[in-house]
């Protein structure tokens, strides 16, 4: 049997290089291209077929990895997909879902090698976490977070005013407030700068 055709999308220079010794050391799978940069693989894809796409998640430069999953989904179904990622953001487990992207890896902390996933996944299995990991934000643990707060948060961190929060959640400034309050409160921080700074560098909430 011919071995998978493998390609990896991951802007860290230290994870791409793992990724490509593991894919390389492989006697299943081989490395077909490997990016820094979702919008070449994209490209790619459109002109070649890959078996499986290892992609990163949160990239510096353009598009997100989950974005590019999108449109690699949209270009080649059958084309399989494991995104990785080291942020505990609570929402991209279910986003990779609705994609069709098939298995997720965490990449500080994963119950089985990637190598074992990617080949469960070649052999048509999906393999994702049990839940997000729980992370520390201040006083408190992320599973503290009701989900309406996150929601909050995430608007918080994208650098929206109390208005413009409640306009995009279709709820009162009264309520975006008290909410925000509730956080400052659980968390010990002082500000809700403070409250932001600390849930986006911590990678638990992440503006789209």
């Amino acid at each position: 049997m011919k071995p998978y055709r493998v390609m990896i999308v991951e802007d860290f220079l230290m994870s791409r290089q793992l990724f490509e010794s593991i894919v390389s050391e492989a006697e299943n799978f081989e490395l077909s291209a490997s990016f820094s940069e979702a919008d070449k693989a994209v490209d790619y894809v459109s002109r070649r077929y890959v078996d499986l796409v290892i992609m990163d998640i949160v990239m510096q430069a353009g598009q997100s990895g989950l974005s590019a999953a999108k449109r690699i989904k949209d270009i080649r179904p059958e084309t399989k997909i494991l995104v990785v990622t080291s942020m505990p953001e609570i929402t991209y487990i279910d986003k990779a879902r609705k994609i069709g992207v098939e298995s997720f890896w965490y990449k500080e902390i994963q119950k089985q090698p990637i190598l074992e996933v990617m080949q469960r996944t070649m052999n048509g299995e999906s393999i994702y976490p049990d839940q997000t990991p729980v992370i520390r934000i201040g006083n408190a643990v992320s599973t503290e977070f009701t989900e309406k707060e996150t929601e909050v948060l995430r608007e918080l961190t994208d650098g929206a005013s109390n208005k413009e929060i409640a306009k995009n959640l279709g709820i009162s400034e009264r309520t975006v407030k008290m909410h925000i309050t509730n956080m400052i409160q659980k968390t010990g921080f002082r500000s809700r700068l403070e409250l932001a700074v600390k849930a986006r560098t911590g990678g638990l909430v992440i503006p789209d």
